[in-house]
């Protein structure tokens, strides 16, 4: 009984691994193999590198152009008033039209006016009257005086009328010059060619002399654009004056400028620099410079604001490079070079202004790199490229870039 109970008790213990099916083995080692050769695979179908556009820098001699915003403002206006009093009699322009110099605009009542000149003038009739008898008396005398029949101070006192009447002359000839200018400013005429505004005040009411104003004239053809610069740039701009053998002050030599309104990206005007302050402003530590500019056709109007590109620089060897070609590394600019082996690495440059729709780089390249100018997205620092060769165009045309 004990013995058989033991061979029971030894039928219930756990299988052997000589009672594992075979199928179950065989899993087992297709598994382990394929966990061994994983990372073979993966090792083999690494990524192809990726494929970028490359090219060489620009490099020429360029100009720099520095720009800065600024406003149009007419060389010539005027608030126009009257130089006499009176109640407005007549207007005679439309309302912003362009006007010759000396074309008739107001006329303030002429009545009162006339009848003081009427008056100054026989008061001048008067005096010279005056003049022609005093004289007789005083020429009488002479002759009765050399003959011994009247005294010297008669002589003396018909001498002193005549002169007295020629005082009074004078003085009534003065007043009615004053009368016909007073006359003559009634008729108020435009001091210059320009456009008028509207009128501002109508027929019939109060003009008080020197002070009501009428309208506002500002001439069109030239105009002038005011802007300022600091003193670095002044310094700047000085000293390649001198280079051209000119002063600031004086235009720098008559430098060629152009400008930009905000409404027209892709036109531009051209002009002269002709006029610079003679000092800094205290307050704000920079001096406020003139450019003129043709202005025929009257698209550019007093008031308007514009940017302008002033020349920076005498003509130097620069590198150009597309914007495209520039990334940003937080605060400064990169551009990423590859060198003969594929690698990419990264290098940083100071940028200027847009040439030939180009960046200069100031500093950070020679122009013997090859740099990246398309496909930033996939490249970076220690990366290994397949690089596609191509050649910059001399000049890139694209509208409304802004520099």
């Amino acid at each position: 009984m004990v013995h058989t109970a033991r061979l029971r008790h030894d039928s219930l213990a756990a299988p052997s691994s000589r009672n594992v099916p075979a199928k179950w083995l065989a899993a087992a080692a297709f598994a382990a193999l394929g966990l061994l050769a994983a990372p073979a695979a993966q090792a083999q179908e690494a990524p192809p590198a990726p494929v970028v556009t490359v090219a060489k820098p620009l490099v020429r001699d360029i100009v720099e152009d520095d720009e800065f915003v600024g406003r149009f403002e007419a060389v010539d206006q005027v608030s126009l008033r009257s130089r006499v009093g009176g109640y407005l009699d007549q207007v005679h322009f439309q309302d912003g039209t362009l006007v010759k110099q000396g074309d008739l605009l107001f006329t303030i009542d002429q009545r009162p006016f006339k009848a003081a000149l009427n008056q100054a003038q026989a008061q001048v009739d008067s005096a010279k009257t005056l003049v022609e008898f005093s004289k007789m008396q005083f020429e009488r005398a002479e002759t009765l005086s050399r003959e011994g029949n009247i005294p010297v101070s008669t002589l003396d006192d018909r001498r002193r009328e005549y002169l007295a009447a020629q005082a009074q002359l004078d003085g009534a000839e003065a007043a009615l010059e004053n009368a016909s200018l007073d006359l003559e400013f009634t008729a108020i005429k435009a001091p210059f060619s320009g456009r008028v505004d509207r009128r501002l005040i109508s027929p019939g009411n109060l003009v008080q002399a020197d002070q009501t104003v009428l309208t506002t004239i500002v001439s069109i053809d030239p105009i002038n654009f005011y802007f300022d610069i600091d003193e670095r740039t002044y310094f700047s701009y000085a000293r390649d004056a001198r280079e051209r053998g000119g002063v600031m002050q004086e235009g720098a030599g008559g430098v060629d400028v152009v400008v930009r309104v905000a409404d027209r990206d892709e036109a531009t005007f051209k002009g002269k620099l002709d006029f610079a302050e003679n000092r800094l402003d205290q307050a704000t530590g920079t001096m406020r410079a003139r450019a003129r500019f043709d202005n025929k056709d009257g698209v550019l109007q007093p008031g308007m604001f514009g940017r302008i590109n002033v020349p920076g620089s005498l003509p130097h060897p620069g590198v150009l490079l597309p914007d495209e070609a520039i990334g940003a590394d937080q605060n400064r600019r990169i551009v990423f070079v590859v060198d003969q082996a594929g690698l990419i690495s990264a290098k940083p440059v100071r940028t200027g202004p847009r040439i030939d729709g180009y960046r200069v780089i100031r500093e950070g390249l020679t122009g013997e790199e090859t740099v990246v100018v398309n496909g930033l997205v996939r490249v970076r620092p220690g990366v290994t490229v397949k690089s596609e060769m191509t050649k910059l165009p001399p000049k890139v045309e694209a509208e409304g870039q802004t520099q």
